[in-house]
C-alpha cells in the first residue's frame, strides 16, 4: 500500500474544496487499513477514514496527518430466514449499489435510501435517511478497528446511540473507531404504506396500488433527479442543513406568522420543520453568494452549490450568514449536516 505525500484533498470531497493532507492512503482491504492506521498511530500522527468525501468538507488549511481512503469491498447475504436477511457490506462499497443488489435480492428495508452518495461504511456515521427510512432501521452491526484498544470489535446497532442524523461515530466516540463493514438485517416482504408524502405522491401520479421494494426504489431515484444536483456534475455535499426538530410551543408561535408553517410529528411531543421552508423564507432561493461563490440550488434551497468557489472559510462564512438569518426570523438553530475537517 502506496502513502502518499501532499495530496491535494479536493478531488476527496465532492464539494471540491481544502487543502492539503500531510498523507495519503487508500485501503483496499480491512488489513490495509489496520496497518495504516497502527502506523500513523505509533507515530502520533493525526488519522481520518473517508469514502467518496459526499458528506466532508476540508479545511483551507488542509488535513495534518494520514487520511485513508476507504475501498474495502464485500457484500454476502450470511444468513436468510423467516425472521430476516442479514446483509453483510464492506465499508468502501457504493452505498447506492448495495441498495440496488439488495433490492435484486427481493430484500426491502433500506429501498428508500436510493441515490444516497458516498459509501456504506458512512451511513451509520451520520445514521442517514430519506423519504421516511432510516439507516438504523435496518442495521445490526457495525465492525470495526478500535483505535484505543487496537482491536477488531463489533458494535451492536442497540450501542451506536442512534437519533436523527447522529450516531456515537460522529459524536461520544467520534474517531475512535475505523468502520471496516457493517451488516443489515433486512425483509423479503413487501414494504407496506404509509409512505413519506412525496412517494406516495408518486405512487398515486402513476397508479400504483401494491409497491414493491424495486418501486419504490424507482420512485425515490426519480424524485431526487429531480430536485438534486449530481455531485459528480454539480460540486456539493447534499442536505447542508439538517431538518430542525422543535418543540410544539415553538411551532404554535410560528403558526401566529405563518398559518402555512410545513411541519411533522417528531419524537417527545416535538416536530421537525423543514430546513429548506427557513432558508427560503429567510430569502435564499435560489442565491448566488458572489463573495463565496458558492449557491443553493434552484429546485432545493437545503444543498449548497460550489459554482465557483476556493476557500472553505468563505464558503462557512456563507453558511453562517444564511444561520444567523434563519436565527433572528424564526428563533431556530440550522446545525450543518457535513463535516468540517479537521473538526
Amino acid at each position: 500500500m502506496e502513502i502518499q505525500k501532499n495530496i491535494s484533498l479536493k478531488d476527496y470531497s465532492t464539494m471540491r474544496l481544502g487543502g492539503p493532507a500531510s498523507y495519503l492512503a487508500i485501503a483496499e482491504s480491512q488489513e490495509q487499513l489496520i496497518e495504516a492506521a497502527k502506523s500513523a498511530k505509533s507515530s502520533n500522527i493525526p488519522i481520518v477514514v473517508i469514502g467518496h468525501g459526499s458528506n466532508i468538507i476540508w479545511r483551507d488549511e488542509g488535513f495534518p496527518g494520514l487520511v485513508i481512503v476507504n475501498r474495502i469491498k464485500g457484500f454476502e447475504v450470511v444468513s436468510d430466514s423467516e425472521f430476516g436477511t442479514y446483509v453483510s457490506v464492506g465499508s468502501g462499497e457504493v452505498w447506492d449499489t448495495v441498495v440496488e443488489r439488495c433490492v435484486k435480492l427481493g430484500l426491502s428495508g433500506i429501498e428508500c435510501l436510493s441515490m444516497i452518495p458516498g459509501t456504506a461504511g458512512a451511513t451509520p456515521v451520520q445514521n442517514v435517511g430519506a423519504y421516511g427510512q432510516e439507516l438504523s432501521q435496518t442495521l445490526a452491526t457495525v465492525t470495526a478497528f478500535d483505535l484505543e484498544s487496537l482491536n477488531m470489535v463489533t458494535i451492536p446497532a442497540s450501542d451506536c446511540n442512534f437519533s436523527y442524523r447522529d450516531s456515537i461515530f460522529k459524536s461520544s466516540s467520534k474517531g475512535r473507531y475505523l468502520i471496516t463493514s457493517i451488516t443489515l438485517m433486512l425483509s423479503r416482504n413487501k414494504p407496506m404504506p404509509p409512505y413519506y408524502s412525496a412517494v406516495a405522491n408518486y405512487l398515486e401520479q402513476h397508479k400504483i396500488t401494491d409497491a414493491s421494494a424495486d418501486t419504490l426504489r424507482q420512485a425515490v431515484m426519480t424524485i431526487r433527479k429531480e430536485k438534486l444536483p449530481d455531485p459528480k456534475v454539480t460540486p456539493n455535499c447534499g442536505s447542508f442543513f439538517a431538518n430542525p426538530i422543535v418543540d410544539n410551543s415553538l411551532l404554535l408561535a410560528l403558526e401566529d406568522r405563518y398559518p402555512s408553517v410545513p411541519n411533522w410529528p417528531a419524537e417527545n411531543n416535538q416536530v421537525k420543520i423543514p430546513a429548506a421552508w427557513l432558508i427560503e423564507q429567510a430569502g435564499f432561493k435560489d442565491y448566488f453568494d458572489q463573495e463565496s461563490g458558492v449557491a443553493t440550488w434552484p429546485i432545493q434551497p437545503l444543498i449548497l452549490v460550489n459554482r465557483s468557489g476556493d476557500s472553505t472559510t468563505k464558503l462557512l462564512a456563507f453558511a453562517d450568514e444564511i444561520k444567523a438569518k434563519v436565527k433572528h426570523q424564526f428563533s431556530i438553530d440550522l446545525v450543518m449536516e457535513p463535516q468540517i475537517l479537521p473538526s
